[in-house]
């Protein structure tokens, strides 16, 4: 039988509702669904969760350069790989410079900063494989992630449909992006991400949440969006939710099998 409960926080988090419901699978396995205002997480129906509208940008401006107070984290140079990035267990990562872009390598594992982060700016630049192969998420997947937990998702979305909160600027499992501003397979792409990061109480309940604005190739798609809990997977229909962290965690990008690119990142520090 099925068995649901909702979740309903301090009255500033009365938005969004999330409503959670225990389901049998085909194989008589529990599967959990989560709601999200109603829509179901990963919902692949199109009329019960509607694409994102598809926006072309405008032409990509030239390399966008670190300003002054910035703090660069990979410039294109073997020498900020070593420095400022390592595997997720501190040792060097198996990522590669190549015609200076750090390319994902199958198998190596996420890569992170050294450096750990709060509230942040972040800028970064990701390119998907110029040869498109697989569809939905198996096609130029990767991950930005602050605080290495809360992810904005990387994919290859030109003409390559998938389920809206799990397509390139969605704020992974939680919020779709209000368009598609992907370019084509193999193009420079950019984020811009304003981000502020969730606070604890000291008994590790949150006392506010995280908030995310992002920037996709210029286009808005995240608009100080709230985020209602965590990023990370639970199930094919399911997102984790929040667990008490320190204040400052690496920036990390995601090793989910396609070699994708990342290139110009660069993060400036805000104040909480």
């Amino acid at each position: 039988m099925a068995t649901a409960s909702t979740s309903q926080a301090q009255e500033d988090f009365s938005k969004p509702v999330i409503t959670t419901e225990t389901k049998k699978d085909a194989d008589g396995k529990d599967v959990l669904y989560m709601y999200i205002d109603g829509v179901k997480v990963h919902e692949t129906d199109p009329i019960k969760q509607p694409f994102p509208p598809i926006v072309t940008p405008g032409e990509p401006p030239a390399f966008m350069a670190a300003p002054s107070d910035a703090i660069v984290l990979f410039d294109g140079s073997e020498k900020t790989l070593k420095e400022n990035w390592t595997d997720t267990k501190g040792g060097p990562s198996a990522w590669k410079v190549v015609d200076g872009a750090l390319e994902s390598v199958k198998k190596a594992g996420y890569i992170q900063s050294k450096q750990g982060f709060g509230s942040c700016q972040l800028h970064v630049e990701w390119a998907s494989p110029a040869k498109a192969e697989g569809d939905g998420q198996g096609r130029g997947n990767s991950g930005v992630f602050l605080m290495a937990i809360y992810e904005v998702q990387v994919l290859d979305n030109f003409e390559n449909p998938t389920y809206a909160d799990g397509q390139a600027g969605a704020l992974y499992g939680r919020k779709k992006p209000l368009a598609n501003a992907c370019r084509k397979p193999g193009e420079w792409q950019s984020y811009d991400i304003i981000f502020h990061r969730p606070v604890f109480d000291e008994a590790g309940k949150v006392t506010r949440r995280a908030t995310f604005t992002v920037l996709h190739n210029g286009v808005l798609v995240q608009d100080h969006t709230v985020l209602s809990g965590g990023t990370g997977w639970m199930g094919p229909h399911a997102a984790s939710e929040y667990k008490a962290h320190a204040d400052k965690l690496p920036i990390s990008f995601q090793d989910h099998g396609n070699p994708v690119r990342f290139r110009n990142v660069w993060v400036r520090e805000l104040k909480d």
